[in-house]
Formats: structure tokens, sequence, C-alpha cells
């Protein structure tokens, strides 16, 4: 059965996922519709991937009776808003990270998921990756002993990108790329509670943060050092430690290779031919792999990235913004 999909956004990552999903079987996703705000935006990217139907505004989308599940493409103040129209029409929900501004409206997102029995999920799609399932796959089967400590590193200069400088716009190095470091240490310590957390960094002339710096430490004297940077590029690597070994995953977000103990397994993506906006985007046809799988059977989330790890997500980025010195008008 094709899981029949909306998509909330005609911008550069709503394509790149509607591409990735070129590459899977027609009889398992279609895209129906798509919506953004200005419906000469959304006939536009209807006709350049064969859309049949497009939308000016959400309203419309989110009543569509042909669409069964929402891709939130949008921009970050758009997330909330829009995940919540889509659930209260009976929508199952794939939203872009972050899930929403705060942990205050990504709690409220989830609790009328679960009171409705809708699937929702975070677009953590670094999760999915096959580099991903090994690295955890060594990390439960004890191969790297007990992890110790995780050190991650993200950087671009997108100082001058408006959806990260503009505060209107949910501005934020921490919420834009800070959310690939958290997550990653998040998969490495899963499931334990943090003893101590301490951040750091820099705001832009907008008011909002260019650069950021996370400590964690966790029982049993295992500790996360994370940064991200929206001024320079950095190394961009994920590095697990354990008793008995070490990980480094180049390109963490996206990748396609890991390092164990300084053996190079690589493991490359899905074939597609489409043009992509951003690096690896092919890989985002994993998570809708997923999507369809736990809707089919039912289920209301996903055991990869489950609705507690992206509260505690959204948690975090908000202790970030409050050491730094960021708030929105939504956290008001």
């Amino acid at each position: 059965m094709a899981l029949k999909w909306g998509i909330a956004s005609a911008g550069k990552i709503s394509n790149d996922f509607v591409c990735a999903l070129k590459g899977l079987s027609k009889e398992e996703h279609q895209v129906v519709a798509v919506a953004a705000r200005s419906l000469q935006s959304a006939e536009q990217f209807a006709k350049t991937h064969d859309i049949p139907t497009s939308y000016e505004g959400y309203v419309n989308l989110a009543k569509d009776p042909n669409v069964q599940v929402v891709y939130i493409g949008a921009l970050n103040p758009q997330h909330h808003e829009i995940a919540l129209l889509m659930l209260e029409n009976g929508k199952h929900v794939l939203c872009e990270k972050p899930f929403t501004l705060n942990e205050k409206q990504t709690r409220e997102v989830i609790s009328i998921a679960r009171n409705k029995k809708l699937f929702i999920m975070e677009a953590i799609w670094s999760r999915f990756f096959p580099v991903y399932q090994e690295v955890k796959s060594l990390i439960d089967n004890g191969t790297l002993g007990e992890i110790k400590h995780v050190h991650v590193t993200f950087g671009f200069p997108l100082s001058e990108v408006d959806r990260v400088k503009n505060k209107q716009l949910g501005g934020s190095a921490i919420l834009d790329i800070g959310v690939y470091i958290l997550q990653l240490q998040q998969f490495a310590f899963r499931g334990l509670k943090q003893e101590k957390f301490v951040a750091a960094g820099h705001l832009n002339e907008f008011g909002v943060d260019s650069t950021a710096s996370v400590i964690i430490t966790y029982p049993g004297s295992k500790t996360a050092v994370v940064t991200c940077n929206a001024t320079v590029q950095l190394p961009n690597e994920a590095v697990i430690v354990g008793t008995k070994g070490t990980i480094k995953i180049p390109t963490f977000w996206a990748p396609i290779k890991y390092i164990i103990n300084d053996e190079v397994h690589e493991r490359p993506l899905l074939e597609n031919n489409e043009k992509f906006n951003y690096h690896n985007s092919q890989g985002l046809a994993y998570q809708a792999i997923e999507v369809r799988k736990r809707i089919l059977n039912g289920e209301i989330e996903s055991p990869t990235i489950p609705h507690d790890e992206t509260i505690q997500l959204a948690a975090w980025m908000d202790a970030v913004r409050k050491e730094i010195g960021v708030t929105f008008d939504a956290d008001l």
C-alpha cells in the first residue's frame, strides 16, 4: 500500500525530501499534494515534481482527504502551528528539526498526537542512515566496551543565511545545526540522565546565537563535549570513545562511512540521480521508510527517535539558549 504524502512548504529541504522519495517504490510512497505560503511557489514545486495538487496556505492541505501524512519543511517558527493544524485534521506528521522552537511547544504537539493516536516524529534523519544503525549495534553488543566520552563538532559559515541569523525566522546556530550535535551524544548515551549541563556561546548582531559549546556529564565519569559554529567550517566529525575502542564518524549528520580502531567501513546510500540541495540528501529516504513502517503497524512513534528524546532535545536547546541569552517570543 502506498503511503500518500503531503508536503508543507516548497523550500530547499522539501525539494530534497521529495527527490529522496523518488528513489523509493511508487507502490510504497506517493506525494499527492504540496502547500506553500504562496500559491505560485506551490504550483511551481508541483510542476517540478509532478505533484497533482497544490495549495496556497496549509489549511487545505490539512483538509485534503487524500493526504495521510504530512512532511513539514517550513521555517522553524511555523513548525508548531503547522503540526497542530495537521494533527487536528487527522494527519500523521514528520516534522523537520528543530521540532518546534522550545520544549513547551514540543510537549504540546506530542501530547495532541498521543491523544489522537497519530504518528509523529522529528526528522532526525541521521539516525536512520546505515552507518548509525551499525554503530548502534556496535555500542549495544559491547564491541566498544563502556562508552565514556563523545566529542562532536559541527560548523559552516552560515552567518549570512537568514534562517540562521534572523530572530524572527527562528534563527539560532543551536536550533539549525546544534540539534545534530546534541542528538549524536544522546544517541551514544541514550537512556542516561545527565548530572550536569554547561553551555556557552556568542550572540550575533541580531541577538541570536552564532556559536555554542556544551559540556554534559553523566554518571560513571561519562562526558560529552559538543560544539556548533555558524561562522566557520569545523572538522564536522563525531568521536565515540569506549573502554575497548573508538569510533569516528566523518560528516556525522549524513555519513557514508565510519572508522573503528582505524579500520574504515563504507556504507553507500541508495542510488538516486535527482538534483539535491544538501549533502547526501538521498539519505532522507531512510526516515520515510521508517515512517511508513510505523504507520502501517499502527504505531505513533519510532523507537529510533522516540517522543521522549525529542522532548529532551528541545529542553537541552532551551537550556543552551538561556545560558547564551537568546529568547524568542514563543518562550514568553
